[in-house]
């Protein structure tokens, strides 16, 4: 079974699904490198200007797969996949929307923050638990530090709780909250309100935005990654990822 599915909604819509269900579209190295890939091509067709993301199952995403994770010979791997998978998500000239539901966790709350439009499902919930694994959520940082607010940002990375999809529009990170049922059509709507813009006068407009930002989201995301590297390489993170996967709380060294 194919790990992303892409689908033509119209000539200018294409809808990109994380296909895992059964491991809550948790990111492996496969799926990311998939993703990367049905992005470029969608941007690649002339024709293409919006891209709707969205997940299988139960669930938007996430994270990263722990199992995966646990093996410290994929941790480079992984990490540089998350980072291109986050740039590619930044510079498509495609306009993104994130349509999440169930949980939109860590890397998946990175993957809908570098987005440009979300819309959550009531009672979604979102976080950045990063540092109750041992890790610490460097590459998401970079776009969430983006959306909230200095204090939320503390808030969100070190207490590393989960909140609900209505907190999360109330701190910015989501722009509409509604129920399950009208997802897609919440998605569809915005998608169809860019739909007339004038196409090169969106991707300028688009191109703008990040350079007024800052000066390269690359440059962000590469410093985030070798924070992330150190912390994916520490005796906290091999502890953490361990007791995720046997279901215990992990024992910090003192």
């Amino acid at each position: 079974m194919p790990v992303v599915l892409t689908e033509k909604q119209s000539p200018q819509i294409t809808v990109i699904t994380l296909n895992r269900p059964e491991r809550r579209n948790s990111l492996t190295i496969e799926l990311l490198s998939e993703l990367v890939s049905a992005i470029n091509t969608a941007s690649n067709e002339s024709e293409q200007r919006v891209l709707i993301l969205r997940g299988a199952g139960a669930s938007f995403c996430t994270g990263l797969d722990l199992k995966e994770a646990a093996d410290q010979t994929k941790a480079h791997a992984t990490a540089e996949m998350v980072a291109k998978t986050l740039i590619t998500i930044a510079e498509t000239r495609l306009v993104t929307i994130a349509a999440v539901h169930g949980a939109a966790v860590a890397g998946g709350a990175g993957i809908m923050s570098a987005c440009d439009y979300v819309v959550a499902a009531e009672k979604t919930k979102i976080g950045y638990p990063e540092v109750r694994r041992g890790l610490v959520a460097g590459l998401v940082m970079t776009f969430l530090r983006r959306q909230v607010g200095e204090r939320d940002l503390r808030e969100l990375v070190l207490g590393s709780e989960l909140i609900e999809a209505e907190r999360a529009h109330e701190i910015g990170l989501v722009n509409r909250v509604v129920p399950r049922d009208n997802l897609t059509i919440e998605a569809q709507r915005f998608a169809d309100s860019v739909l007339q813009g004038a196409p090169e006068a969106l991707a300028n407009t688009k191109k703008l935005i990040e350079e007024l930002w800052s000066p390269s989201v690359k440059e962000d995301v590469n410093l985030a990654l070798k924070h992330h590297m150190r912390a994916r390489e520490s005796q906290e993170a091999r502890e953490g990822i361990a007791a995720f996967n046997e279901k215990r709380k992990p024992s910090w060294a003192k």
